[in-house]
């Protein structure tokens, strides 16, 4: 008589356990790895636009001058992102101070420790939620 070959029901239930244990592990680790690159949209935003407001003083000695192209026809900015995971605003733009607000869009509102970044005209850096300024 001839012997059956293949796994046993308890082999089979083991490497289940093993491969859930392995994805329970894993997943965390990949959604945060997906937030921290995809916050790295929002913060070369808020540079950037905040470079574009530096020119604009150095040039007009006022961040909230008409003149400047980031600022166009009044001193409300509000754009996208690069990659559009952040809405880019101006939450205080004033003659000598301006403080920048990126709002977390799309599929980036699943990052509950960093969801909205900003940054001032002294280069101070902040994100809303846990943790704060180490978001940076």
């Amino acid at each position: 008589m001839r012997r059956a070959v293949g796994f046993t029901l308890v082999e089979l239930m083991i490497v289940i356990a093993i491969i859930s244990i392995l994805a329970t592990i894993a997943y965390p680790a990949y959604t945060d790895s997906v937030n921290r690159s995809q916050r790295s949209d929002g913060m070369a935003a808020l540079l950037e636009v905040s470079q574009q407001l530096e020119r604009c003083y150095t040039e007009f000695s006022a961040f909230n001058n008409t003149g400047c192209s980031v600022v166009n026809a009044g001193p409300v900015i509000s754009f996208n992102s690069a990659e559009g995971y952040y809405i880019v605003s101006a939450t205080a733009l004033a003659a000598t101070s301006f403080t920048l607000l990126a709002t977390a869009q799309a599929g980036q509102t699943d990052d509950t420790d960093c969801l909205n970044l900003t940054l001032t005209h002294t280069g101070v850096k902040g994100a809303s939620g846990p943790k704060g300024a180490e978001c940076w």
